[in-house]
C-alpha cells in the first residue's frame, strides 16, 4: 500500500473530498485557503474555484449541483455559479462556525460546528471552549439538533449498514458510535470505541463495504488508521504528510482511498523541508467503499 502523490495541491487545510462516479472526478475544499477544488484523474485536468468564505464542507446534490458549508451558512452552488443561502444552523452562535459536513444515505446533510478557530486570513485563532453540536438538515430545509453544544473539535460522519453513526472529536483523541434511529431521524447512546490513539488525533474519515473506519490522523499522525466496528486496529497506512485530513474511496470499483492533507500552523522552515504537506494522495488498498450519498428527496 504504497502511496502516490496525485497532486501537491498545497492545500492549507484540504478536506470534505468526495468521488463524483458520473465525473470520473475528486472535489475537495481548502478551507483556510478559501477554494473548492475538482480533479479528473484519469484525464489530470485540475480546477479550483475561490471561494468569499471559508468552505468547510461539500456534497453533492440530486437534481446536480452541490451542497456546501461555509463558515456560518450551508449554501447550493454550482461550478462557476454563485452561492445560494440554503439555511443557518447556529444563527444564535457567532463565535462557533461549521466544521464536518456531508451527505447521510437518507439525502439530508449533517454538519457539525465548533468554536471559531480562524482569524479573517485564515490563521489560527485561539479556542478556549467546547462549543460543537451536531444538526441534520433536511432537503425541506428544516434543521434538527442531534446532540448539545459540548464538542471541541467535530470531525469524521459516517454510517454504518447496521445504524451506527460513527464521529470523532479531534481535541479528544476520542472516535465515538452513536445508535442511530432511521426512523426518528436521531443519534443516542454513545459509546467511545477508540481513545487515545497515540499516532496524531482523528480527522476526517471514510468506511469502506465491511463498515471499517478509515480514519486520517492529523497533527502529526502521518497515517490513515483503519478501525473495524469495535475500534480495533485493522491496518495502518504510513503516509508522506504529517497532518492527512480527509478521504474517500475512489476510482475503478471504489478500491483506491483519496486522502487529503494540511499545511496549517506549519513553519516556513517546516515547509521548506517537507514540501508535499498540503497533497493529495492516493493508496491502493484491499478493499472498496461505498458510493456517495446525493443530498434531496
Amino acid at each position: 500500500m504504497q502511496p502516490n502523490i496525485l497532486l501537491e495541491a498545497r492545500d492549507l487545510v484540504g478536506e470534505s473530498i468526495l468521488w463524483s462516479g458520473e465525473e470520473s472526478a475528486l472535489y475537495w475544499v481548502d478551507n483556510g485557503g478559501k477554494r473548492i477544488h475538482r480533479l479528473e484523474v484519469a484525464a489530470g485536468r485540475h480546477d479550483i474555484w475561490p471561494m468569499p468564505d471559508f468552505p468547510t464542507s461539500i456534497g453533492m446534490r440530486k437534481d446536480g449541483g452541490f451542497i456546501v458549508g461555509l463558515c456560518r451558512e450551508v449554501c447550493f452552488w454550482r461550478p462557476d455559479g454563485p452561492f445560494e443561502t440554503f439555511v443557518v444552523p447556529e444563527p444564535d452562535l457567532p463565535g462557533n462556525r461549521l466544521n464536518e459536513g456531508r451527505v447521510a444515505p437518507d439525502g439530508s446533510f449533517w454538519v457539525s460546528t465548533m468554536q471559531n478557530n480562524l482569524n479573517a486570513d485564515g490563521s489560527p485563532k485561539d479556542m478556549d471552549r467546547n462549543s460543537g453540536a451536531y444538526y441534520r438538515i433536511d432537503p425541506s430545509g428544516s434543521i434538527t439538533q442531534l446532540t448539545m453544544n459540548e464538542y471541541g473539535i467535530t470531525n469524521t460522519m459516517a454510517w454504518t449498514s447496521d445504524n451506527r453513526f460513527l464521529t470523532a472529536d479531534t481535541l479528544a483523541n476520542e472516535i465515538y458510535s452513536f445508535a442511530y434511529d432511521p426512523s426518528s431521524r436521531t443519534i443516542g447512546d454513545r459509546k467511545t470505541i477508540v481513545d487515545g490513539f497515540e499516532r496524531g488525533l482523528p480527522d476526517g474519515s471514510c468506511l469502506d463495504v465491511d463498515d471499517n473506519l478509515w480514519n486520517c490522523r492529523v497533527v502529526g499522525g502521518s497515517s490513515v488508521a483503519c478501525f473495524d466496528a469495535r475500534g480495533s486496529l485493522r491496518n495502518l497506512v504510513e503516509l508522506p504528510v504529517s497532518w492527512p485530513t480527509s478521504c474517500t474511496f475512489g476510482g475503478a470499483g471504489l478500491s483506491t482511498l483519496y486522502v487529503t492533507s494540511a499545511r496549517f500552523t506549519m513553519s516556513e522552515k517546516h515547509l521548506a523541508a517537507n514540501p508535499l504537506e498540503g497533497s493529495v494522495l492516493a493508496v491502493d488498498v484491499n478493499t472498496r467503499g461505498k458510493p456517495e450519498p446525493k443530498f434531496g428527496y
